[in-house]
């Protein structure tokens, strides 16, 4: 990978010295990093910390004879990396632009990729300006497209009900029970079994296509090669083969960034008609499709307040959280546009204090 922000909530460490957690995988480190210096041409001098993110991975700068690459470092006790090995051909087979493999100590985790620049859209997007970014969306929904028309069955594997109830219970286990302190149990369970099932019914109902599962500004590159003019993708380890609906609601719902509904609306109408144009399964009925990004987005929402949950918990980081009243903001206005969903309003309300019966405040979603 190449980022400055690599995963949600990826810190910039360029001044941050580099520390390990064992001598013993400090030496490993530097041994394999000698062994690829000459074929690869790196000046090792110039090794710097480049990001950390979400989970046990972290990301190294350095220089080389043809500009720099990335190093990344994945315990391989914590980190599988051959998904990333695997998607990262995927997506070059369908014409995206990825990091390449240079070198990979798979024994190891340690794995040299070539760098796509410094930039996130995310760190380019201007918030004041809101049609100024539909430029950069719609290269977003270029490379969506392209990423979801290379799809093949069997392949990746399937986001089937399995997974996406074990996502949804991220909800109760770490939100509501470790952050609120509710009780999961008689009518809280009750009502979320109703409600998750009928969210899981409702997203299964769309065609599956490859998902990113994590397609957001942070984790699209602006390109650092003045020859390329793709957005650099990265973050896609996690790929699965599930509804065409997921990765458009990840980009215009983020985790980290809300838009007016008025623009929502416009790039998904946009990323519609292209995909349609494309013979994608979105169907002829664009108002049937938002309703199923929606729902779609509902799901994802649920599981990240939940992550972000745990990722303060569990993992001692607690810039997360701090995002949560979005996720919760988008619950929501979800759940206040379809009746079929007001138990789990009613619930989420009651959780976070909010008396107001009705009249939720469409606006930003």
């Amino acid at each position: 990978m190449t980022p400055t922000e690599a995963r949600p909530g990826a810190t910039p460490m360029s001044e941050t010295a580099i520390t390990w957690t064992s001598s013993e995988r400090e030496t490993a480190f530097h041994q394999w990093l000698d062994a690829q210096a000459a074929p690869q041409q790196l000046q090792t001098a110039t090794l710097r910390p480049a990001s950390a993110d979400a989970s046990f991975r972290r990301y190294f700068r350095i220089d080389a004879a043809q500009g720099s690459r990335i190093i990344m470092d994945a315990p391989p006790e914590k980190e599988n990396c051959r998904p990333f090995v695997q998607v990262a051909g995927l997506m070059q087979e369908a014409g995206l632009n990825v990091p390449q493999i240079l070198a990979w100590d798979e024994t190891q985790g340690f794995m040299l990729l070539s760098d796509l620049g410094g930039q996130t859209m995310m760190q380019v997007i201007d918030r004041d300006h809101t049609a100024a970014n539909l430029p950069l969306y719609l290269q977003a929904v270029d490379a969506l497209v392209a990423w979801q028309k290379a799809s093949r069955p069997d392949v990746l594997p399937p986001y089937d009900e399995a997974l996406l109830r074990r996502e949804l219970e991220l909800f109760p286990d770490w939100y509501l029970a470790r952050h609120r302190g509710v009780a999961v149990e008689g009518k809280v369970r009750e009502t979320l079994d109703r409600m998750f099932a009928l969210i899981i019914e409702r997203n299964l109902a769309w065609p599956s296509v490859y998902v990113h599962r994590d397609f957001m500004p942070r984790n699209l590159m602006v390109p650092g090669d003045a020859g390329e003019t793709r957005l650099g993708v990265l973050d896609f380890q996690d790929a699965v083969y599930g509804p065409i609906t997921y990765d458009i609601a990840s980009l215009m719902r983020d985790a980290f960034l809300s838009w007016d509904e008025e623009f929502v609306l416009d790039v998904t109408i946009r990323y519609w008609q292209k995909a349609r144009a494309a013979g994608l399964p979105v169907g002829d009925d664009f108002g049937e499709f938002y309703r199923g990004v929606e729902w779609m987005g509902l799901q994802r929402h649920l599981k990240v307040a939940g992550i972000f949950a745990r990722l303060t918990l569990r993992d001692g980081k607690p810039q997360y959280l701090a995002d949560a009243p979005r996720f919760i903001q988008y619950i929501r206005a979800t759940c206040s546009r379809y009746i079929e969903l007001k138990p789990l309003l009613r619930l989420v309300d009651e959780v976070e204090g909010i008396t107001e019966a009705s009249g939720y405040a469409f606006g930003r979603v």
